[in-house]
């Protein structure tokens, strides 16, 4: 049996827009819609296989990348948003109705990554934003029931052919940042 990475890249991962401007993101309510615009394109997109990342229904993995805080607004419905788990690390703000995760949000100004939201682009009408390229948390899809243990190596291989690196974490430049950020933080930078 075949695994659905995530249908926007099942088929192929289609290059983003060079000085791609940004656009909107819509939950999957039929109407009244919540609507989030973003200021910009995205950055460090990947497949993410954490067990918190919202996925489409059938996929073993989400996209999600992250755009500067002060580049996101809600701009609809923002009362039908709430917190799904307020003691994460990552605050996912979801619509109430279709359950959509429309942004995460760190709130400790200590985190190496305070200051950018994680946003799933396939919310947007909008073509041109930056396309994934690695793939994160990879083993953790065995948790979240995407896929069997016996499964890991064609999933890997699948990844590789799209050309997105597979890690068990993050990729290497974002490990790099957030040791970078504890070493100055404990003065050894």
């Amino acid at each position: 049996m075949a695994i659905s990475i995530h249908p926007s890249i099942d088929n192929g991962v289609k290059k983003g827009a060079t000085g791609f401007a940004g656009g909107t993101l819509q939950c999957n309510c039929a109407s009244d819609k919540v609507e989030v615009k973003i200021d910009g394109n995205v950055a460090h997109n990947h497949a993410c296989g954490c067990t918190k990342c919202w996925k489409p229904e059938g996929a073993a993995f989400s996209v999600v990348g992250v755009v500067p805080r002060d580049k996101l607004s809600v701009t609809a419905n923002e009362g039908k948003l709430a917190v799904v788990d307020e003691k994460a690390t990552i605050q996912r703000h979801a619509c109430k109705d279709c359950g959509t995760h429309m942004y995460g949000r760190i709130e400790n100004k200590d985190h190496p990554f305070f200051g950018l939201d994680f946003i799933h682009t396939e919310l947007s009408p909008q073509q041109g934003w930056e396309e994934p390229r690695f793939a994160a948390f990879v083993s953790s899809i065995i948790e979240g029931g995407g896929a069997k243990p016996e499964q890991m190596d064609g999933v890997r291989a699948r990844l590789a052919e799209l050309g997105l690196p597979p890690y068990d974490a993050l990729n290497p430049t974002l490990m790099d940042a957030i040791s970078t950020h504890v070493a100055k933080r404990n003065g050894v930078l």
